[in-house]
């Protein structure tokens, strides 16, 4: 009887199965989307004149045509040098002020700091302060780099700090919110032996919860900063300086050799961020 009635059950779905099969409609229907809906056509795109620029653009890229290429010049090396020397200051000073404004914000934006779970104490206001903070991260990582970049250097003026302020607006939030959910991960059980031995809240946080959240906190400003130095060049589109910057005129201007060399120091730019990274990941292990 057992055997019958499980024969009788419909076979479920496991989770994965079913991830599977909404992404592939989701594929499919985009592309039935694309060719059907829009007309598109992808043989377009290898259309005879859309080879001719194609090859233009990257014979341009080489240099071929150039007498001096600028990847080949010492003085345009040099030029690229200070501005990537100019992108990384944007990059690091962004990801200083992002970080000065987390810290001083991070603990009250956690919720179990909010509800006392956490400090064995409830406040009346925890709740209001967390709600505010909370939509300060909100709204500051849904406006782009770029739109913050365009306010700040309006009430500025062109240069690598409003670049650093735009970039440091929109990474806070995304911070806050990170680091304040390792809050809220937190193992409770070393903080309330600290209470019972009769430690006030300040030593519960330095010798409780600092010592257990840091190593995270330094992994996601890390790759923060990571991120932050390659979108160094969308804020350097609307004038914060450093290789973005340089690198519009040069799409402007249609200096293609140009555009390759600052394509390298980006390069050398994101080999050595990613390098000290992981020299201090390790080291923090």
């Amino acid at each position: 009887m057992k055997n019958e009635k499980n024969l009788r059950r419909p076979a479920k779905i496991g989770v994965i199965k079913l991830s599977v099969l909404l992404i592939f409609a989701l594929v499919l229907s985009s592309w039935l989307f694309i060719f059907v809906g829009e007309d598109a056509s992808l043989f377009d795109l290898f259309s005879e004149e859309n080879l001719v620029y194609t090859k233009e653009f990257f014979n341009g890229l080489a240099g071929v045509g150039e007498e001096h290429p600028a990847f080949l010049s010492k003085e345009s090396w040099l030029e690229a040098l200070k501005l990537s020397v100019e992108t990384l200051q944007m990059s690091i000073m962004a990801i200083g002020f992002s970080v000065i404004i987390m810290v001083l914000t991070v603990i009250p934006a956690a919720r179990n700091v909010a509800n006392g779970t956490l400090t064995l104490s409830r406040k009346w206001y925890g709740k209001i302060v967390y709600g505010i903070i909370r939509g300060f991260y909100i709204f500051s990582r849904s406006v782009p780099e770029l739109i913050w970049a365009m306010i700040i250097i309006f009430i500025f003026k062109p240069g690598i700090l409003p670049g650093a302020i735009a970039l440091a607006l929109h990474n806070f939030g995304i911070l806050g919110k990170l680091c304040a959910e390792v809050i809220e991960d937190v193992d409770t059980r070393p903080i309330r032996s600290l209470a019972s031995s009769g430690a006030g809240k300040a030593q519960m946080f330095i010798y409780g919860v600092i010592p257990t959240v840091l190593p995270q906190f330094i992994t996601y400003i890390l790759y923060r900063w990571e991120v932050i130095i390659r979108t160094t060049i969308v804020v350097g589109f609307v004038g914060a300086g450093g290789l973005g910057q340089a690198f519009k005129l040069s799409m402007s201007w249609f200096h293609y050799s140009n555009i390759t060399l600052f394509l390298i120091c980006y390069v050398l730019l994101v080999i050595l961020t990613d390098s000290i990274s992981e020299g201090i990941r390790r080291f923090i292990k």
